[in-house]
């Protein structure tokens, strides 16, 4: 297993769920859900960027290390790129980009993120799974990824592959033996390349689809990409999501 860190990106404005770092799950901050499934993968330190003092509140009783950063990043890479800085990590730290919104993560698919990194000579790494229904597939939150082997070909929030014979004749179910994936957004990368990405000029299709990882793609670095050990729960996003895993939670 090699040694990692795992850094939480965590900005307070969301459109849909204003706060939502600071959200009760089971009487405690989402936040705090998070950080603790960082330590459970065995990450080597935790580290929560955030843009407000409120969430570095949340955080006090905590063993983790609060980064204040810029309100005015674009993305969580970007935000973390600030966070490297901060912390002086060299070039060769492994770092998990583990989403504050995603109180559910196994510690089993953090860990395997951070393993695909190692294993590739790609400078990024991501895992995806299996779609399980027409309706997740055309759902545009939820993040499509086709891959040619281990490595990402393209993402984006629309139906893809398009199957395209046999969405001809229904949409309502997915055809057989075609590869849906759900990208799963948790990222690996070097400290080094996350320097690097920071200072790469914003991308036609990562502002169309408003999705990072495109950015690298544009930019001609690949990205590996494998398949999530364990199911791997959706994130928070929306007031419903929100009462879904307070009701798991509940059932334990």
């Amino acid at each position: 297993m090699p040694e990692f860190v795992v850094a939480i990106p965590a900005r307070y404005a969301s459109t849909r769920l204003p706060g939502k770092p600071l959200s009760l799950i089971a009487g405690e901050p989402m936040i705090v859900h998070v950080a603790r499934r960082a330590f459970a993968a065995g990450a080597r330190e935790v580290v929560v960027a955030t843009d407000d003092e409120r969430i570095a509140l949340a955080l006090a009783a905590q063993p983790v290390t609060v980064c204040m950063t810029r309100a005015d990043h674009v993305s969580g890479s970007d935000r973390l790129a600030e966070c490297v800085e901060q912390r002086g990590w060299s070039d060769d730290t492994v770092v998990v980009n583990l989403q504050g919104d995603e109180p559910m993560a196994p510690p089993s698919g953090i860990r395997a993120v951070a393993e695909a990194l190692v294993a590739n000579d790609a400078p990024m790494a991501t895992l995806a799974t299996a779609i399980a229904s027409a309706e997740e597939l055309f759902d545009p939150n939820c993040v499509k990824v086709v891959s040619a082997g281990e490595l990402a070909l393209y993402f984006s929030r629309a139906p893809m592959p398009w199957a395209r014979d046999d969405f001809a004749v229904s949409r309502t179910q997915l055809p057989a033996a075609v590869p849906f994936l759900r990208h799963i957004g948790i990222y690996a990368y070097r400290a080094g390349f996350l320097r690097r990405y920071s200072s790469l000029a914003r991308t036609p299709l990562e502002t169309a689809e408003s999705l990072e990882q495109l950015r690298v793609l544009e930019h001609g670095y690949r990205i590996a990409v494998r398949l999530a050990p364990e199911a791997f729960p959706a994130g928070v996003d929306t007031p419903h999501d929100l009462a879904r895993v307070n009701a798991l939670l509940a059932r334990g």
